[in-house]
C-alpha cells in the first residue's frame, strides 16, 4: 500500500514560505479566470496558502483536506483574513471518497500534490472524483512538476533539497534535507529528515515519509483523456510559456468533456 503524504502541519507555512514558485502558482492560475466570480474547490487545501487568496480575489471556494491539524491553520488564517464560510468553506475529507453534492466551475491541485497518488488507480479514482464534481464544460487546473532526467535516473539520492526554515511559534530553527528511493517503477519513496536543537541545546531529529509519482507529457495526456478531461492548454512555467522538455512545470488546462 502506498504511502500517502501526510506533512508536519506545524512546520508547513515557514517550510514553503521560501519556495520561489509558491509565488506565482496562485497569481497565474487568477489571471486565467474570467471577471466574473466562478466557484472553485481546490483539493488537498493544506493550511489554505492557495485557498484564502482566491476567495479574496471574489471567488467561492471551498477547500478539503483530509488532515485536521492542516485545517486548523487553515480556518485560523482564513479567519484572520475575515473570509467568511459562504466565500471560502474548509471541509475535512479523504478527496479519495469525496462526494459533495455539488459542481464546480473549477476543480485545482495545486504544487505537485497530484503526484502523491502514485499509482493508477488511486490517479484514476481522484480524477473521476474531479470530472464528478465539475460542471460542465467545468475546469481541472493540474500543476506538477515535469521529470528532471538528471534525477530520476538515479535509484537513490540523500541530501535533496536541503534548507533551514525558522518556525515563528515554536521559536525554532529546523533544517530539513530529504532522501529518494525509487521503490517501484516511476515511484519514489521520499522521506524528509528534520533536524533542531532545543532550549537545552540537545539535538532533535524527526521525519516524514511518502510516495511520489512522476509523469511525462504523454502519460499525463492519456490518463487525464481516459477520465474525461481533456486538456486545452499546457505550459512550462509561471511566465506562460509553452512546455518543452527542460521546463519546470506542465501546468494543465483541462476542460470536462
Amino acid at each position: 500500500m502506498p504511502q500517502r503524504y501526510r506533512h508536519l502541519a506545524e512546520y508547513y507555512d515557514a517550510e514553503y514560505a521560501g519556495q520561489r514558485m509558491l509565488r506565482h502558482d496562485v497569481p497565474f492560475f487568477l489571471g486565467q479566470l474570467p471577471a466574473r466570480s466562478q466557484s472553485i474547490l481546490e483539493l488537498c487545501a493544506g493550511t489554505g496558502r492557495a485557498a484564502i487568496p482566491m476567495a479574496q480575489a471574489g471567488h467561492r471556494v471551498v477547500g478539503v483536506d483530509y488532515a485536521p491539524d492542516m485545517l486548523g491553520i487553515a480556518r485560523r488564517k482564513r479567519d484572520a483574513a475575515r473570509l467568511g464560510e459562504k466565500r471560502l468553506e474548509l471541509v475535512r475529507s479523504d478527496v479519495l471518497k469525496l462526494n459533495l453534492g455539488q459542481r464546480f466551475d473549477w476543480v485545482c491541485i495545486f504544487f505537485n500534490t497530484f503526484l502523491s497518488f502514485a499509482t493508477p488507480a488511486q490517479q484514476d479514482r481522484l480524477l473521476g472524483i474531479v470530472r464528478a464534481h465539475l460542471k460542465p464544460r467545468g475546469r481541472l487546473w493540474l500543476d506538477v512538476f515535469n521529470p528532471d532526467l538528471s534525477l530520476i535516473a538515479n535509484p537513490k539520492l540523500e541530501n535533496v533539497d536541503a534548507c533551514t526554515f525558522f518556525v515563528p511559534h515554536l521559536k525554532r530553527t529546523v533544517n530539513r534535507s530529504a532522501s529518494l528511493q525509487r521503490i517501484a517503477p516511476q515511484i519514489e519513496r521520499c522521506t524528509f529528515h528534520y533536524k533542531w536543537f532545543d532550549e537545552a541545546g540537545h539535538e532533535n531529529h524527526s521525519r516524514m515519509t511518502f510516495d511520489l509519482t512522476f509523469l511525462f507529457e504523454r502519460e499525463l495526456r492519456l490518463l487525464l483523456e481516459r477520465n474525461g478531461l481533456k486538456i486545452e492548454k499546457l505550459w512550462g512555467n509561471y511566465d506562460g510559456s509553452a512546455l518543452k522538455l527542460s521546463s519546470p512545470r506542465m501546468i494543465a488546462r483541462c476542460c470536462r468533456t
